[in-house]
């Protein structure tokens, strides 16, 4: 390797801000993480909501009676009265096709 083009390493710590540090080497002496895998909920298995700046809490004020899309189309009622019974739809045999002239 070349002298002198290659950055040097140096002791690094990566904090986290629920207070996890975790020491290795890098280019930086220090890096700041907003999580990491010992409070993610990945790893976890808890749900757990980062506020940044109220976010959440403006989300849950502004959408808190609002219905949820699921993605799927609303059922349409149909216009016929309730008091008229529905039609069933009667089974008709199929037609049999005429052989194939050759």
């Amino acid at each position: 390797m070349k002298k002198g083009i290659h950055p040097e390493f140096q002791d690094t710590v990566f904090r986290c801000a629920c207070g996890a540090e975790v020491q290795t080497r890098s280019l930086k002496a220090e890096y700041k993480l907003e999580i990491c895998s010992s409070c993610h909920p990945f790893f976890t298995g808890k749900q757990k909501l980062i506020d940044s700046a109220g976010r959440v809490e403006r989300f849950m004020k502004k959408y808190a009676d609002k219905p949820v899309s699921t993605g799927k189309k609303p059922i349409k009622v149909s216009k016929r009265k309730a008091a008229e019974p529905a039609i069933p739809k009667i089974a008709r045999p199929k037609k049999e096709k005429a052989p194939a002239k050759k």
